[in-house]
């Protein structure tokens, strides 16, 4: 119902105009002009103009409200005409998001910001996108119409719509009452996939990571010798067949950049080798000295606790799954992982409190995210100077074909060093009917997202 300034194209390539016909910014990246559709109007038939743009990010910047920041990281923002505008921000910065959208400020401006989650208008929304609002029913169902007045010409599908959770999904699905599950069971994917009626399709945004990671500051885990055999140790091959993950998911012992993913440039990742897991442990004097399946180093058994995510988040079940699996391997080389499960806010307290030995969580991926973990004051205790340095370099580096340079630079002393061991990449998964077309593995996968590019066709 609503656009973002610019989005990606069907191959994941950045950056499409949206609302943003075309932009400039300078070569520091500090300021951004962008330069609105003329054709774009609301669902009431106003056009959408740069007024509305400043009018949202002054809002969600707002202290009643608290949405977004980023009116806070803006040092001018100029009006050049109704759909002309400058902003001139306080570092350099990418401007380009696909993620943030824009509300009209003829409709909103008179409202109270401190009712801001209460407004009517969340309920019967006017957007400006493919869709409009026709009706809902609270926590059951939203109902939508194509519009016929958006720029890009009206959708193919005239009405969608989207069934809000439900008790029993799966069987809405195969008793034809719903065209496309965007939340899967994976455990039921198997099944989906053996029938003829439905496709499954994935994307890997490369935007979350679940990973196992290990404080630096305990003794045992510090030695790199000893996190290279914990990572050998794991067939994480196996462990993405368990989990119901696609079968060419990528395996990864480096950070990178989204481009850098796609065009398929890390370097080849540890092996699952066990045997070469256990010569290292012996190289570094782990042994199991009494027979009781257990190493031992000067009197100290090679045993640590493992933090695992619980409760109810939609990516713990699958971590739990995973985390029990990693257990079963780590024992084979002699290695005691006792699993502690709590609820996912207290894994992450516990993380970035530096209160754990090892534990797994899933985190962003992104230079911001990357100098939590792994900078000059890295949460998990991890040192490299040379790490930091290049992480802070690539943290004001807007110019992708730098930032690509940086992280080649860093490959090698992360699968060196092996700070954490990468697990897998967040997959989103669709499974739809086959009548509905448009969409594409990877990059055009979720129907919600690409609505206005799909159509409905019956086969023979």
């Amino acid at each position: 119902m609503f656009l973002p300034l610019v989005t990606e194209d069907s191959l994941g390539r950045p950056w499409v105009g949206r609302l943003a016909e075309r932009w400039e910014h300078s070569p520091d990246f500090r300021l951004w002009t962008f330069h609105l559709r003329r054709d774009v109007r609301w669902h009431d038939g106003l056009p959408v103009t740069a007024h509305d743009i400043r009018f949202s990010l002054e809002l969600f910047a707002n202290p009643d409200v608290l949405f977004d920041n980023v009116w806070h990281e803006i040092e001018s923002f100029t009006i050049l005409d109704d759909f002309t505008f400058k902003m001139t921000f306080k570092k350099p910065v990418d401007a380009l998001d696909s993620w943030r959208v824009y509300y009209p400020k003829h409709l909103l401006e008179e409202l109270d910001p401190k009712e801001f989650w209460k407004w009517e208008f969340w309920t019967q929304p006017v957007g400006n996108g493919p869709y409009r609002y026709v009706r809902h029913v609270p926590k059951i169902m939203v109902e939508l119409e194509a519009n016929a007045d958006f720029y890009g010409g009206k959708p193919k599908i005239d009405r969608v719509v989207l069934k809000l959770g439900g008790s029993a999904p799966l069987v809405e699905l195969m008793s034809g009452n719903v065209d496309a599950l965007t939340f899967i069971n994976r455990a039921d994917l198997p099944k989906l996939g053996q029938d003829p009626r439905f496709r499954v399709y994935h994307h890997t945004p490369t935007v979350w990571m679940t990973a196992l990671l290990w404080n630096h500051r305990h003794h045992i885990i510090r030695d790199s010798a000893v996190r290279r055999a914990l990572t050998l140790a794991i067939n994480r091959r196996e462990l993405h067949q368990v989990l119901n993950l696609p079968e060419d998911l990528l395996i990864f012992d480096v950070i990178f950049t989204t481009p850098q993913y796609w065009r398929g440039e890390l370097p080849e990742p540890l092996p699952y080798d066990p045997e070469m897991a256990k010569r290292l442990l012996e190289q570094e004097g782990w042994r199991d000295i009494d027979g009781d399946g257990v190493r031992e180093l000067d009197g100290e058994e090679l045993r640590f606790t493992a933090l695992v995510p619980g409760g109810a988040t939609s990516w713990a079940p699958g971590t739990q799954q995973a985390a029990i699996y990693i257990q079963e391997q780590f024992r084979r080389v002699g290695i005691r992982m006792e699993l502690q499960e709590l609820e996912s806010s207290l894994v992450r307290e516990r993380l970035h409190s530096g209160d754990f030995e090892a534990g797994f969580f899933r985190f962003p991926n992104g230079v911001d995210s990357h100098i939590k973990w792994f900078g000059e004051d890295s949460w998990i205790g991890y040192e490299n100077s040379q790490v930091a340095r290049l992480l802070d370099i690539a943290e004001i580096t807007m110019d992708p074909a730098e930032g690509d340079r940086i992280y080649r630079e860093l490959m090698p002393i992360f699968r060196a060093d092996l700070p954490i061991t990468f697990l897998y990449p967040q997959v989103w998964t669709v499974v739809a009917h086959r009548r509905l077309k448009g969409l594409i593995n990877q990059f055009r996968v979720d129907p919600v997202v690409c609505m206005e590019y799909l159509w409905l066709e019956e086969e023979e």
